[in-house]
């Protein structure tokens, strides 16, 4: 009787244990489907961006530096290979594009352009459904998070290799640069 009893708790430990292990593979395929619908829409940005430096490129030459720094962050963000690389390369794209919109102030007759408001709305709307992918992400990534540094899943994660992943957040630099109020010109 004593050895069906240890035979039926070895049994339910090793049920436990392949469902923690599941649940943590899960949780893994889920941030990375999260990041591949980011990537969806960073191919959808990249495909964007030249078209919108070409066409500024025409009203603002001596705007080369700012153009220059989009095009090699687009680059940069195009050859990233890992999700940790392309979330560096992104936040120096974002950057990046935020000097552009800064510099296109003062160009009220490219402002005008039926071009480039067509391509402005386009990137405007990629960047909308960047934001929300990026927090689909970032709760996959915390879920993963959990699971791999809360405790009994820890010792599963730990011997399996499972780690804590890094969110999609937003740079110190653009953080400071978001946290100021508006300036506001009549």
């Amino acid at each position: 009787m004593t050895g069906i009893i240890v035979l039926v708790v070895i049994v339910l430990l090793v049920v436990w244990g392949i469902s923690i292990y599941n649940n943590l593979v899960k949780l893994r395929n889920n941030r990375e489907n999260a990041f591949a619908n980011i990537d969806v829409q960073l191919k959808q940005r990249h495909d964007l961006v030249p078209q919108l430096v070409a066409t500024v490129k025409g009203y603002a030459d001596h705007e080369k530096e700012v153009l220059t720094r989009v095009t090699a962050a687009r680059s940069a963000a195009m050859n990233a290979t890992s999700i940790d690389d392309k979330i560096t390369a992104e936040n120096a794209l974002t950057s990046a594009l935020s000097g552009l919109k800064v510099s296109l102030e003062a160009y009220p007759e490219l402002k005008a352009n039926e071009n480039f408001l067509q391509l402005q709305n386009e990137l405007s709307d990629i960047e909308n459904k960047l934001a929300a992918v990026r927090r689909f992400f970032n709760s996959t990534t915390r879920e993963l998070n959990n699971a791999v540094q809360t405790f009994p899943s820890n010792l599963f994660a730990s011997m399996f290799g499972f780690k804590k992943e890094t969110m999609f957040e937003i740079p110190t630099e653009q953080r400071e640069e978001m946290d100021k109020a508006p300036e506001v010109k009549f």
